[in-house]
């Protein structure tokens, strides 16, 4: 089932059990996603793959992580949670993230793969990951691992 299919009908569910706060975040991810598919049409996509929707996804996860650490340090603990009950709906869509074992041995591969030998070859090596193990890889904590290899 396509992740648009799945918003739509965790929507409806929601709405049925009148669960207002998962509600608000399902329509934040779908006017999100409208946006995303707007800003699409110049390069002739109507619509965003799912590989585009699961980026976006960590996106909202990122900065929803950044903004709850900032009400925590501004002493508004109530604006924090709420942001990490938006944080648990997103993550409910996403892929499951690599263990750091995983991640090191597909680190290992792409390097090899591609005959890195330094920090100059780490782009060769990031398109690497990216086409093997696409959605499920978080680009953001295989950057230093690669890095850190390739030092």
């Amino acid at each position: 089932m396509a992740l648009r299919d799945q918003f739509t009908d965790s929507l409806k569910t929601a709405m049925k059990a009148g669960d207002q706060p998962r509600v608000s975040t399902l329509r934040m991810i779908a006017a999100r996603l409208k946006d995303v598919d707007i800003a699409a049409r110049p390069k002739g996509i109507d619509k965003v793959g799912d590989d585009e929707v699961i980026g976006m996804l960590r996106g909202m996860v990122k900065s929803r992580t950044e903004s709850a650490g900032m009400y925590r340090q501004g002493g508004r603990p109530e604006l924090a949670e709420k942001e990490e009950a938006e944080i648990a709906v997103i993550e409910g869509f996403l892929p499951k993230a690599m263990d750091e074992a995983a991640l090191a041995e597909a680190v290992d591969q792409a390097i090899a793969a591609t005959g890195a030998a330094s920090a100059r070859d780490m782009g060769k090596v990031m398109a690497e990951l990216k086409s093997r193990h696409g959605a499920a890889l978080d680009m953001a904590r295989a950057s230093p691992l690669v890095k850190s290899k390739l030092a």
